[in-house]
């Protein structure tokens, strides 16, 4: 039994509709700034990291107010977004290492029954994601944004150290979303910076 409410489930929401309006502006601002596969890359991750959290979210909605326990929309959370987040990250560093002509190969990793290949892709697609908007920041003379996107980056590892915790909990619960919405938040801020700045003209 999980520990949730009809307001716990309305607020799963908030996040992720934050890095919903975070991944569009960063899909205008950067689409004539990458390659196209990079694009792809950065399109297919933000989308897919948008639709893990939007059916978690759903997800909590329906248990809380009693109409079904559809626990392949939390089980399939992890996954989905680790996925999305690691191209997210990707795209990132495609496009700041494009016009060194670097050929970047990718292995498939292997199988493992655990979540720990996940929380890895997580880490490595949020760290290049910080560090690659860190770096655009820094090139647009918007040093002082870098702060915010190291500070949404703690707030994710933050979440997902909660997220270890016990999940039927209503306060850890809490904790995490309120941890969730603030990384989202420092993220989408830093991204509107640079988006007032004028990233989709800037030429990187």
């Amino acid at each position: 039994m999980y520990d949730v409410s009809v307001p716990m489930g309305l607020a799963d929401f908030v996040p992720v509709f934050l890095f919903g309006w975070t991944a569009v502006l960063l899909q205008r601002d950067l689409y004539g700034k990458m390659p196209k596969y990079a694009f792809a890359c950065l399109a297919a991750g933000t989308i897919n990291v948008f639709v893990a959290g939007f059916l978690k979210a759903a997800w909590k909605l329906l248990y809380a107010a009693g109409l079904c326990d559809f626990q392949i929309l939390n089980s399939m959370f992890l996954p989905t977004q680790s996925l999305g987040l690691l191209l997210a990250g990707l795209s990132m560093i495609l496009m700041l290492t494009a016009r060194r002509k670097e050929v970047l190969a990718l292995a498939a990793p292997p199988v493992f029954a655990g979540t720990f290949v996940f929380i890895a892709m997580m880490v490595l697609g949020l760290g290049a994601m910080c560090a690659g908007l860190s770096v655009t920041a820094a090139r647009m003379k918007k040093r002082a944004v870098i702060i915010l996107f190291i500070l949404s980056f703690f707030c994710y590892m933050g979440m997902g150290y909660l997220a270890s915790r016990d999940a039927t909990s209503a306060a850890v619960n809490w904790s995490e979303q309120g941890v969730n919405c603030l990384g989202q938040a420092l993220m989408l801020w830093g991204v509107l910076v640079l988006h007032k700045a004028g990233l989709r003209e800037y030429d990187l």
